[in-house]
């Protein structure tokens, strides 16, 4: 296996998209959208993508990585592919693309809309939560790229409406998720119903040791490309804390959104519930505000994070089922109403802002029995996070200190059977430039939700 670090990375960066071994079609598309030099991942990983390497990749959110994978893809699928010269046949796919939520699915199929639209390929998205039979409809006449949930996916294979002879690629988006403990069954059962001889590329923002060990399994001989220190955080994300009693969080919120005259922030909580019963403080306080989550239906989520888009919603509260799908260039503040359970996810989560080289804020409001997550918090991130305070906010229960940042060890693979608890492409503008809109749904979440129906 061979690797290229954070520095080489770097040190590409000054080149253009015409370096990269891109035909004329996608160059268009890519210029359609403002971009001329591509991001750090991007450099790294196109050429090695059409060269036919299987890539284990890992960038900060926000940085590109579907674009990474997406533009290379176009450009082998456009010029035959390396395994498969004939047309697509009818419920055949050329490359399949997995992702861990439908959100994502659907993020990564506009991506490819986007960067293909000049090319003469046919690409599908399928994902629960809606209808199965025009996703069979549209699965017979064979597409060049299927953007897929693994559930959705596996009741499509039982059904026969789906077929891998002509499989070309594999890729797993947010392969730490996908490969996680919680998803690992159905990627295996995936994997078994494909050719053995295919090109597979893993992208993620995070691998842990032990999902590193699993993804090592699939690929052979990966170019391993890491453009930031594994759960590092974005540099142009300001990151502070509040210490407060729990039951004062709602106005403590309410009051940093009013006094601070916030337009647009993201919120997350810890479970539905709790996402629900703050989306109604936050109305009977005067605000505009929408939950999305697990419980709520594909449309009521669409719907949401529209209106959040557009300016319609002030605030939207999620749990994590957004922290890797919500895509807006500019969202200026998100808020962590409670802190993950999983520290990794705090990366997720404030990865939403400070996209495509913008700046943004996150905000954390802390009790005394979430210390315990903040010591993990800091430690996976390698800092200690700014605390500041209100003095009409002041906890009674006084959160703890901070304790010493452990240096981070590597962990040993461990297969036991346990349960854990984007973005634009990275690119900054060329200057004056308004890239054309693509109206598609994009959004990411970070965790695999308890309700199963959720991933599929």
């Amino acid at each position: 296996m061979s690797s290229i670090s954070a520095d080489t990375a770097e040190n590409t960066i000054k080149i253009n998209f015409t370096d990269l071994g891109l035909s004329e079609p996608l160059l268009k598309a890519v210029r359609d959208q403002g971009y001329d030099t591509p991001s750090p991942i991007q450099a790294q990983a196109i050429p090695a993508v059409i060269s036919g390497r299987d890539v284990m990749a890992a960038a900060q959110t926000g940085t590109g990585k579907t674009a990474g994978f997406t533009l290379p893809l176009l450009e082998k699928l456009s010029q035959g592919g390396r395994l498969n010269k004939s047309p697509v046949k009818p419920n055949n796919v050329r490359a399949l693309v997995l992702t861990p939520t439908r959100e994502l699915a659907a993020q990564v199929s506009d991506s490819i809309a986007t960067y293909g639209k000049y090319l003469n390929l046919h690409s599908t998205v399928v994902f629960g939560g809606v209808k199965i039979n025009p996703q069979m409809m549209r699965l017979r006449q064979g597409v060049d790229v299927l953007v897929a949930t693994p559930g959705r996916l596996m009741d499509l294979c039982n059904q026969k409406a789906v077929r891998f002879s002509q499989l070309e690629v594999l890729i797993l988006d947010e392969a730490d998720r996908m490969l996680d403990m919680g998803f690992i069954r159905d990627i295996k059962k995936i994997i078994s119903l494909l050719p053995k001889q295919r090109q597979n590329l893993l992208f993620s923002a995070t691998f842990s040791p032990d999902i590193r060990a699993l993804a090592k399994s699939m690929v052979n001989n990966p170019l391993e490309i890491s453009v930031n220190a594994e759960n590092s955080t974005a540099e142009k994300v300001t990151q502070w804390l509040m210490a407060v009693d729990k039951k004062r969080k709602p106005a403590l919120l309410t009051h940093l959104i009013k006094e601070n005259n916030w337009q647009q922030v993201l919120v997350f909580t810890k479970t539905k519930h709790g996402a629900n019963k703050l989306t109604k403080h936050l109305e009977a306080e005067g605000l505009t505000a929408a939950a999305i989550h697990g419980n709520k239906s594909q449309g009521a989520r669409t719907k949401a994070l529209a209106s959040f888009k557009d300016g319609r919603v002030q605030v939207l509260v999620a749990t994590d089922i957004a922290a890797r799908g919500i895509d807006i260039d500019l969202l200026p503040q998100v808020v962590n109403f409670d802190l993950p359970n999983v520290p990794e996810d705090y990366v997720h989560r404030i990865g939403r802002t400070a996209r495509a080289g913008n700046t943004g804020q996150a905000v954390s409001l802390v009790c005394n029995d979430e210390l315990k997550l903040l010591w993990d918090i800091e430690n996976v991130i390698q800092q200690h996070i700014e605390r500041k305070v209100l003095d009409k906010f002041i906890p009674v229960n006084e959160l703890g200190e901070s304790r010493a940042i452990r240096s981070l060890k590597a962990k040993k693979p461990n297969n036991a059977n346990k349960k854990k608890v984007e973005h634009k492409d990275g690119q900054h503008l060329s200057k004056g430039h308004k890239p054309q809109s693509n109206n598609g749904n994009k959004k990411r979440r970070s965790r695999p939700s308890n309700n199963k129906s959720d991933n599929r």
